[in-house]
């Protein structure tokens, strides 16, 4: 069984990359997020990654990488490798984003370090339908105004809301998984978790192009 961390944003990706991991016997032994110095997430927020990792039962790990950033990564994956006798590295990446190399991939070959894609080039809509499938529940946390309407954000991904989407995505000519950047999710529920995750209060806020859930007090 070989020891592996999953690369966690949160999102349904993250989730069923997860989920692949453990079917094919993999033993995941940590979820990390790597971000730069003092990060803001707009479509993942820390504390609700945080909630996520505790639900699953499973240690998260923020780690901070800095410039240059090939370099960063590369010494923070063999810190990793080290601490905690990785043989390898789960990404939920579906596919190239504009056209470079994983990064991923990149970052861990000198290192000899396997990297696990599962989602890797599936067809969309057997993404989209394994994600209902497997009973996971994720709401659009941020959507890139240019593409969905501001009032897309916290919707629930069900049966309904995947068909329009896929709809729209064939109209328009997006990718309707969100993988250049349409769209991001937060997972609330799903297989592992011990209870749901509550989102809390929340409102619509913007930023530039972009529509995301921000976290109100209440």
């Amino acid at each position: 069984m070989s020891r592996v961390i999953v690369l966690w944003s949160g999102g349904k990706d993250a989730m069923q990359a997860l989920c692949h991991a453990r079917e094919a016997g993999h033993q995941v032994v940590a979820l990390v997020t790597f971000a730069p110095p003092s990060p803001r997430f707009l479509a993942h927020p820390l504390s609700q990654v945080r909630r996520q990792a505790v639900a699953l039962g499973l240690p998260h790990r923020l780690v901070t990488i800095e410039a240059p950033f090939d370099l960063g990564y590369e010494r923070a994956l063999a810190k990793l490798k080290e601490e905690w006798r990785l043989d390898g590295v789960v990404t939920g990446d579906i596919d190239s984003v504009g056209g470079a190399p994983n990064w991923i991939r990149e970052r861990c070959r000198p290192l000899g370090i396997a990297v696990h894609t599962p989602l890797w080039q599936l067809s969309r809509e057997a993404l989209l339908a394994d994600l209902l499938a497997r009973g996971i529940v994720a709401h659009l946390s941020c959507v890139d105004t240019r593409v969905l309407a501001p009032d897309w954000v916290g919707r629930v991904l069900d049966k309904a809301t995947l068909a329009e989407l896929q709809q729209l995505a064939a109209t328009r000519g997006f990718d309707a998984c969100g993988e250049q950047g349409e769209y991001h999710t937060m997972v609330t529920d799903g297989p592992g978790f011990a209870a749901p995750v509550i989102l809390g209060h929340w409102q619509v806020a913007r930023q530039d192009h972009l529509a995301y859930l921000a976290e109100t007090e209440g």
